[in-house]
């Protein structure tokens, strides 16, 4: 029944079922009537997306000197969008919760959707993060239920699609991998894929049960059904990479393989998950994707031929939430006080004092002063000879000045707990050189060693020095300890020697670790020197 759900709380004015009670089900949808369009004129409709707003709801950002961000502009911009054409629908590309700002997080990530809903989306797909803590969980937020530490939810207004997660029992997608939605009569179909990443990025026993196939063998699959029954306007939301130059050259990622080869009935691909801009067309396919933390949206205009009901024209353009020149929406605002005063007392814990700002921004080697601090303190934790963070679970900078505990569960929002284990010299070569597998580049910060790298050598012999912190030789065969994260620990971001780890021990949350070592010092703190990584 709770596919019968979404249909009654999108408010639909009609349904018309594939077999609705199916995972695999499609939902047809009605926007409210407007007048008939002469036969030899084109219909427009607007598409508004958003792609990875993990849950910003209360956070703003700087571009160009100037602050964007924030659900109450982002909602302010969409209604003023809404009004320069009735034919307009809304969508995201997923990753809409996890990594979230505490006000949202420390809720169950409840506040996004319920602003979600406000704003009226009419349509969403999955992100890997709105897989952070499992499958049950993401379809409470989705269809409504009950949190030990919410209460009831009601879930979300607007439904989900998913083509390629599926369910290891029974083959069927864990979602509906589509829905369409008729605009004055004209029947607009959208596909949701998630990237196969998420089998890297979310740890494994978040995905117990669930397999993420090939994308554009899933979008075929169903773009074939939806022309089966007559649907030629196609739309796909890609939690997939896109990015291009702004004049749209230079097409780039994962996206852009999918335009390749998905059927050529697809007229729009929104893509996500790198937080890039992306406004391109590749082989007659708009991509289009508005970075993220809602600092921008997407707005893509379409004609559709009333008579063979196709799409015969597209544009996009990228625009960011800049604050001048817009009132924010007052409903929306007034949602997050209420939710920052509800969190307030948690998140406005002051924990230390920072003397600079301490960032993980990245340098030549892809080493971060944030990123050292972190290992530094999972090190101490454990007591172990070395540790290594992920640069992917820093998702915010410290600044200077007072230290908050919400600054720091803006910096680490997981809830990982730290796992100490041992490893062999050439475990923890080997580890390194995972660095670069698949054009993976993802740089592990480390604490009591250090590294030395090739850029120009083979992948798989990139490591050409390694040392403990006072200048002894890493040896092959001597056993050491090592603190990593859970998700690490599980293999996690590729790192699956990681998984070979020997006598691991479970130890605290990687938040509280970082809070602790922050207390202890009893004084204010500095950023750490950044000369563990070393690039020629």
């Amino acid at each position: 029944m709770k596919q019968l759900k979404i249909v009654k709380k999108a408010a639909l004015s009609t349904a018309l079922l594939f077999g609705l009670l199916a995972p695999q089900a499609a939902v047809f949808g009605e926007t409210s009537p407007q007048p008939e369009n002469p036969s030899n004129r084109g219909i427009h409709v607007q598409l508004l997306g958003v792609n990875d707003f993990h849950g910003q709801i209360d956070n703003y950002r700087t571009v160009n000197g100037k602050q964007v961000g924030g659900a109450e502009y982002l909602a302010a911009y969409i209604k003023k969008y809404k009004k320069q054409n009735k034919n307009t629908l809304t969508v995201s590309a997923g990753d809409t919760v996890g990594a979230s700002s505490p006000t949202s997080a420390l809720l169950q990530d409840e506040p996004t959707i319920r602003i979600f809903n406000k704003i009226g989306f009419d349509v969403s797909t999955i992100g890997n993060h709105e897989f952070d803590e499992g499958v049950p969980e993401m379809k409470r937020l989705i269809y409504g239920g009950n949190h030990p530490a919410t209460g009831n939810f009601e879930g979300a207004d607007f439904p989900y699609v998913c083509a390629n997660a599926i369910d290891q029992k029974n083959g069927k997608p864990i979602l509906p991998p589509f829905f369409i939605k008729k605009v004055n009569g004209m029947p607009i179909g959208f596909i949701g894929v998630v990237t196969q990443e998420t089998k890297k990025t979310v740890m494994p026993t978040m995905l117990k049960g669930v397999e993420i196939t090939d994308e554009v063998q899933a979008i075929n699959k169903y773009a074939k059904l939806l022309k089966a029954h007559g649907v030629k306007s196609i739309v796909v939301l890609a939690h997939n990479p896109a990015s291009s130059n702004p004049d749209g050259t230079n097409p780039q990622g994962d996206a852009v393989n999918i335009a390749n080869n998905a059927d050529d009935e697809v007229d729009v691909i929104f893509a996500g998950h790198n937080h890039a801009y992306a406004n391109t067309t590749v082989d007659n396919k708009l991509i289009v994707q508005g970075y993220s933390y809602g600092t921008a949206f997407t707005d893509v205009d379409l004609e559709i031929d009333p008579k063979t009901k196709d799409i015969v024209k597209k544009s996009g353009q990228v625009i960011t939430t800049f604050h001048d020149g817009i009132k924010p929406d007052q409903e929306v605002k007034a949602m997050v006080d209420k939710y920052k005063e509800e969190v307030a007392p948690k998140i406005n814990k002051q924990i230390g004092e920072a003397k600079e700002a301490i960032t993980g921004t990245p340098d030549a080697s892809g080493e971060s002063a944030l990123g050292n601090f972190i290992a530094d303190a999972q090190r101490v934790a454990m007591g172990s000879d070395f540790a290594f963070m992920n640069p992917g679970g820093i998702r915010a900078d410290l600044n200077a000045g007072t230290i908050t505990w919400g600054n720091l569960f803006s910096i680490q929002p997981f809830n990982n707990t730290l796992t100490k284990m041992t490893l062999t010299g050439a475990q923890i070569k080997a580890v390194l050189e995972q660095q670069f597998i698949d054009n993976n580049k993802k740089i592990l910060q480390v604490s009591g060693l250090k590294v030395t790298w090739d850029q120009n050598a083979p992948v798989g012999q990139k490591m050409i020095k390694l040392t403990d912190s006072a200048g002894n030789d890493i040896a092959p065969d001597k056993e050491y300890t090592v603190t990593v994260n859970s998700f690490l620990a599980s293999g996690g971001d590729g790192f699956t020697k990681f998984t070979e780890g020997k006598n691991q021990i479970a130890g605290p949350v990687d938040l509280d670790a970082l809070v602790k070592y922050i207390q202890d010092k009893n004084a204010p703190i500095s950023a750490p020197p950044t000369d563990r990584i070393d690039v020629q």
